[in-house]
């Protein structure tokens, strides 16, 4: 049967119809009458998670997420800070729960300096130039905070809320509050060429229905493992239908937590709609080449950060609500303890690629509508234990997170550090508080966005987080 011919069928039902006579001949004519018999009660297969309604009017369809694995100097990206150029080499004694709490350490100047950009005139460094061409339609939120000094669990933090125990993702709790917008596509994806620190569990559902866990989409020549089907559309159809009847059966029989059982019959669903929808969506051939180039997709490409956000656009286009981008693994990251030059490749991977994500989504007018979130773990500390020394540690107290688009107001900076970037001086930002801000900008309120799991009402802000509204438009 040909493409045209399978798309004729707008429905699996209508197919089993059509061809009941032939596949009743291999499954047996009551197998088939069960099948079709769903029909006639009005049963849900081809929709498993429909679309919810939000709390309230969104501000947001869609999020982008992008995710700098290692732990980004704040100080040499978006927080300059003339007093610790002035102050290079002196000492000091950092405090408990600092890296060298204690010991004597030396103040470090940034090693690049800043410049002033856009109408706005916010401060960028000179290792981002493309991304400093955004600052307008961008909010940089300088006083972020988080609650961990590694990477494991700051990692897990900016990504669940929690720092100590696995617990679901953002992209799942957007993907549980909202539902599927397009029923051939997951409602969350990452696109993560690398396990990062915390691996897997960054992208969990745990907890909540399975369904809602993002997709991994590995860059390279099969983005998506098993997409080719190995079956005939049709046949594959039949078998699905037949799959399901037996699950539904299964499940109407038990009592108790049946969760698992119906996030995987829905996902059987899905996966059958992404075998006819996400080949087309991972081909690049409809993109002009002014487009390519704007972004730096090198021809026929499928691997970098320049692919992950020409892909990024691409599944937003097409209804996916949450769309995570990670740059790096736990290795070859962001993590520059020994020297700060290894941010510029890092730093020329990625700049380029969003600035044309943001421009591209702009020019569409998506961008009004797309929330873009620009965030690491956490940032470096203004010293190092050398005088002589060429990198930073960690530093979690506090760090650089901008968000553009989908209804924060653009071309603004909230909070400050202080005069070294040691620590949040004005209009702290914790990462609940990021969280429950993303969430409100989707419609969502963080406090009634919850799941009762093990007798207890669980939640992606746990018992705080605020929505940071002066930075909403």
């Amino acid at each position: 049967m040909s493409t045209c011919e399978i798309d004729r069928w707008s429905t699996r039902r209508q197919f089993l119809h059509a061809s009941g006579g032939t596949f009743a001949t291999l499954l047996g004519a009551g197998l088939l009458a069960n099948l079709t018999a769903d029909e006639a009660r009005g049963a849900n297969i081809d929709q498993p998670y429909p679309p919810r309604r939000p709390h309230f009017a969104p501000r947001a369809k869609q999020v982008i997420f992008l995710y700098m694995s290692g732990g980004v100097s704040h100080l040499e990206s978006f927080d300059p800070k003339p007093q610790l150029s002035r102050d290079h080499g002196k000492t000091i004694v950092p405090g408990e729960g600092r890296e060298f709490a204690g010991r004597t350490a030396y103040f470090q100047k940034p090693h690049w300096r800043f410049r002033r950009h856009g109408q706005c005139g916010m401060e960028v460094s000179e290792i981002f130039p493309h991304t400093a061409t955004c600052v307008d339609d961008i909010c940089l939120i300088r006083s972020m905070r988080t609650d961990h000094i590694n990477h494991y669990e700051s990692a897990l933090g900016i990504h669940t809320g929690s720092f100590n125990v696995t617990r679901p993702s953002i992209g799942s709790w957007v993907s549980y509050g909202l539902g599927t917008e397009n029923q051939n596509m997951p409602s969350a994806m990452v696109i993560a060429p690398a396990l990062p620190y915390a691996g897997a569990q960054l992208w969990s559902s745990d907890f909540l229905p399975a369904a809602h866990q993002s997709t991994r989409v590995i860059p390279g020549p099969q983005p998506i493992a098993n997409l080719e089907p190995s079956l005939p559309l049709e046949l594959q159809s039949l078998e699905l239908e037949l799959l399901e009847r037996m699950n539904q059966q299964h499940l109407a029989g038990r009592a108790g937590d049946t969760t698992g059982l119906s996030a995987r019959i829905g996902t059987f669903q899905t996966a059958f709609g992404m075998q006819m929808e996400a080949p087309e969506i991972f081909d690049l051939a409809q993109e002009s080449d002014s487009t390519l180039r704007m972004y730096g997709v090198e021809s026929s490409s499928t691997r970098g950060f320049a692919w992950q956000c020409l892909m990024a656009r691409r599944l937003v286009e097409r209804g996916v609500r949450f769309v995570e981008l990670i740059d790096s693994g736990s290795s070859a990251n962001w993590d520059s303890h020994r020297n700060m030059q290894d941010h510029v490749p890092r730093a020329r991977d990625v700049d380029q690629p969003i600035a044309a994500l943001l421009k591209d989504l702009k020019s569409r007018g998506m961008l009004s509508e797309t929330l873009v979130v620009w965030t690491t773990e956490f940032g470096r500390p203004p010293y190092d234990a050398a005088p002589d020394g060429k990198g930073r540690g960690h530093q979690h107290f506090a760090f650089s997170t901008w968000l553009a688009g989908g209804g924060v107001k653009p071309g603004v900076i909230h909070g400050a550090t202080d005069e070294y970037g040691l620590s949040v001086i004005e209009d702290e930002v914790h990462v609940h508080d990021l969280h429950a801000t993303i969430l409100y900008l989707m419609g969502l309120d963080h406090e009634r966005l919850t799941y009762r799991y093990a007798g207890r009402d669980f939640r992606l802000t746990d018992v705080s987080g605020t929505v940071v509204k002066p930075i909403l438009a």
